[in-house]
């Protein structure tokens, strides 16, 4: 099922075709464009390195034409708002020179999302070469040039506060490099897949750092070195940018490790109010507070874990069923569900099974993650099996209540059903109701 996209707002230049005159086509100048490269400039570089840092400034004024930051005068182009929020957008290693593929609809989206400048840090040339290593040491000369433009737009009366720098691979580093020049005094870095080769277990002066700015959220999605440096399509920028261009909330779930998380150890959102778990993606800044408040007395660092869809949009949805049984009446089983819709459309999720034996719990949790949403929920399959060799196809099992509730979307009331009775392997369909406010 592919979501329903946002109402987009697309902004244009102009609506209306209007003559124009030989002197206003001499004074209009020529947009700025991304490096153009090839394997050509790779080899070239083995010979003769070079770096050059370019900066490509957008706006809702020139949505669909960069210009440049500053004028030849040094004066700030007048298009900039100091007022506004300033994403910083750093492309990665280029083995080949090309142009990043997400680049154009990253920027549209962006400026759709909000009015805002976005600056395109263009360093292929010094990322485009086949010497790796040469382009991780050319990220600091990178971070130092990007200093001096920033000193100059503080000048100008812009705050670091208002900047946002989302770096991809390599330019998930030159960020934190950038933030540690400015003493973690940045608004907010999101690093996209950060490159491990050269980066993994290194102190936090040499690589990425959450000190590094105010709020600093990372998404990981490819682990194999190698196989990132050779890919051009990480899936963390396509994550981050369906956060926005859809109307899915990826909802993550603080754990201490992976194996917790599917174990089901992790999926206690109640305790961040009514925002739910922290969400992946451009909207995590709105958890910051409520998360510096979990981590209090500890290192404000999290980490969260999510699993996705294998296409776009990636977004899967997370629903928690919660079960109340009597004392001692449940031996050590387990519980299997599938939710109906009221359009007849039948979905088994993946479940998430907890590692405590039932019959030592009175309220048992499971967390189940389905591939499409469902909203108008009509009855709930459930079956409960029984692990040990003691079978009984004529024992009864008494639940004194259920509870389904949205964690991707928590402003959903949650359903509930109660006193119910089971078999062993009998599967069971509840149509349940919205919770009296004394069970929720």
């Amino acid at each position: 099922m592919i979501l329903p996209k946002r109402n987009l707002r697309y902004f244009s230049l102009s609506s209306k075709s209007k003559p124009v005159s030989m002197k206003s086509l001499e004074n209009k100048r020529p947009c700025l464009e991304f490096s153009q490269l090839s394997v050509k400039d790779s080899f070239r570089d083995l010979f003769i390195p070079k770096i050059e840092t370019i900066l490509m400034m957008y706006t809702r004024n020139n949505l669909n034409c960069a210009e440049p930051l500053f004028e030849r005068n040094n004066s700030l182009n007048v298009n900039f708002n100091t007022q506004k929020k300033t994403v910083w957008l750093i492309h990665g290693y280029r083995l080949v020179g090309s142009v990043p593929s997400w680049l154009q609809n990253f920027l549209r989206i962006l400026l759709n999302e909000e009015d805002m400048n976005v600056i395109v840090v263009d360093w292929s040339r010094g990322a485009t070469t086949f010497i790796y290593n040469r382009a991780v040491k050319n990220t600091r000369k990178v971070a130092v040039s990007l200093s001096v433009h920033i000193k100059n737009l503080l000048k100008h009366g812009a705050s670091l506060d208002n900047f946002h720098f989302i770096g991809v691979s390599l330019g998930a580093h030159i960020s934190g490099f950038v933030g540690k020049i400015f003493h973690g005094q940045l608004g907010r870095i999101t690093g996209l897949d950060p490159a491990g080769p050269r980066f993994s277990r290194k102190p936090p002066y040499s690589r990425l750092d959450y000190t590094d700015a105010k709020f600093v959220d990372v998404i990981h999605s490819d682990s194999n070195g190698m196989k990132f440096i050779k890919c051009n399509h990480q899936r963390a920028v396509h994550l981050f940018m369906a956060s926005l261009e859809t109307n899915c909330n990826f909802i993550s779930f603080p754990c201490p490790s992976y194996k917790d998380y599917t174990a089901s150890l992790c999926m206690d959102c109640d305790c961040f109010k009514e925002k739910s778990c922290p969400q992946l993606g451009y909207q995590a800044n709105l958890f910051k507070d409520v998360l510096k408040e979990r981590m209090e007395g500890r290192p404000l660092r999290t980490t969260v874990f999510l699993d996705t869809s294998g296409t776009y949009p990636f977004c899967t949805y997370y629903f928690v069923l919660s079960i109340i049984v009597p004392d001692k009446t449940m031996m050590d089983g387990s519980f299997s569900f599938k939710l109906l819709n009221q359009l007849g459309m039948i979905e088994e999720p993946r479940l998430y099974e907890k590692n405590k034996p039932f019959y030592k719990l009175q309220e048992i949790k499971i967390l189940a993650q389905f591939y499409n949403d469902f909203v108008n929920i009509s009855s709930i399959g459930l079956t409960y099996f029984q692990s040990s060799n003691l079978q009984c196809s004529t024992c009864t099992y008494k639940i004194q209540s259920l509870m389904l509730k949205s964690l991707t979307y928590p402003e959903r009331p949650p359903l509930c059903r109660y006193n119910i009775v089971l078999k062993e392997r009998e599967e069971v369909f509840l149509n349940p109701n919205t919770c009296t406010p004394k069970n929720t």
